[in-house]
């Protein structure tokens, strides 16, 4: 596929900062598990915390293409970074400025958009992850307040988040039968009373980027931070990932370049028997299926990305592209850890990190076995 001028200019603008901003520091952050604060607000600065938000509400008025070639190569530096830009414009970004206000457009889009305040998104639950509808956090209203009750599971951004997208049972105020119908959004501040914050998680990757429980104890919401329509909410949660799946697709292709990238440059550098290891015809097939398969990744990924642009339904391309690309990375990580021998088990190299940071692509946002669901049924209709 040959990308436009424009395209090439953000892949290259956000190629540059990658490697000279995250990359020399993405070691620290993955030990240290700090949030990376200052590169955030750069990112901000570069408006790649809003690429797809019309300029109007102070994003970068760009297309969900430029958004994955974004994404790629944050995710080349840091796949820790990487997800918190990924939060900001997928999950909380999007379903914004489709469901929401022009009052809640001003409010929250026009920050997050901007870099300045960090959003969530709140669908998991203790006892439900892919299991989305059943929902155990409730909404109750009261005159001009729903209170929320519940406790939400894995919340990426969590604890630096200023506000998030929550999705409850909204039954007992609705009056109508279970399942789907019942569950409603809520845009929630973290200084709304009664929210609160759990620990910070210590994960197997992307340690850069924080992940906790969040709490509600009769939180206490105005009714005009319900998002879109009372219980409508798995509509804006399901709208919401199929399109969060392409940045994560496009994560995916970004790690397993970095991974790919490494393995080339140790292939020509280290020698056993004389001679390179990249003139052994064992590493040079490991090398040759990484190249071929990360570009298959891609390809996938740009044409989800295309479709949503075009107005198309995309739901299935980006189940097969997230689907595809964090199987790729797996198998380009593990190889990658296998070239470089028992160097590759030693945090000294980068590519023990781009194997843990692979292996949760294939988990958030729709575990694998999901996507399949996804895409057999797609076929099945």
């Amino acid at each position: 596929m040959i990308l436009s001028q424009e395209h090439i200019l953000i892949q290259n603008m956000a190629r540059d900062f990658a490697l000279k901003e995250i990359r020399p520091v993405a070691a620290k952050f993955d030990e240290t598990h700090e949030f990376p604060k200052e590169i955030i607000q750069k990112l901000g600065k570069l408006g790649l915390m809003g690429v797809a938000i019309p300029e109007k509400y102070a994003g970068s008025g760009l297309d969900c293409l430029s958004y994955a070639i974004a994404m790629e190569e944050i995710s080349r530096g840091c796949a820790g970074v990487s997800v918190v830009m990924s939060v900001n414009n997928s999950l909380v970004g999007d379903p914004l400025l489709k469901f929401g206000t022009e009052e809640q457009k001003e409010k929250y889009l026009k920050p997050l958009a901007s870099g300045q305040r960090i959003g969530c998104f709140m669908l998991s639950e203790p006892q439900s992850g892919s299991d989305a509808i059943n929902q155990k956090t409730s909404a109750v209203k009261e005159n001009d307040y729903y209170i929320l009750n519940g406790t939400k599971n894995f919340i990426t951004n969590g604890p630096q988040a200023h506000f998030g997208i929550v999705f409850a049972s909204s039954l007992a105020s609705s009056g109508r039968g279970g399942g789907s119908n019942s569950i409603s959004a809520f845009i929630v501040e973290k200084n709304f009373s009664g929210y609160k914050i759990g620990k910070s998680d210590r994960k197997l990757g992307i340690a850069a980027s924080g992940t906790c429980q969040i709490h509600f104890d009769q939180c206490k919401v105005p009714k005009e931070n319900l998002l879109g329509d009372e219980g409508k909410g798995l509509k804006i949660a399901f709208s919401t990932l199929d399109g969060g799946r392409i940045g994560i697709a496009a994560q995916a292709v970004g790690i397993a370049v970095a991974a790919m990238e490494a393995s080339v440059s140790y292939a020509k550098e280290r020698k056993q028997f004389g001679r390179t290891i990249g003139e052994f015809q064992a590493v040079q097939w490991m090398l040759a299926d990484m190249s071929t398969k990360i570009d298959a990744a891609r390809l996938l990924v740009y044409r989800a990305a295309q479709l949503k642009d075009q107005g198309k339904p995309y739901s299935i391309e980006s189940a097969k592209a997230k689907l595809f690309a964090s199987q790729t990375v797996m198998e380009v990580t593990t190889d990658a850890v296998q070239i470089f021998g028992g160097y590759g088990y030693m945090k000294d190299y980068p590519v023990e990190k781009y194997y843990r940071d692979a292996k949760i692509t294939q988990i958030y946002e729709g575990t694998s076995e999901v996507q399949r669901m996804v895409i057999a049924r797609g076929m099945l209709r």
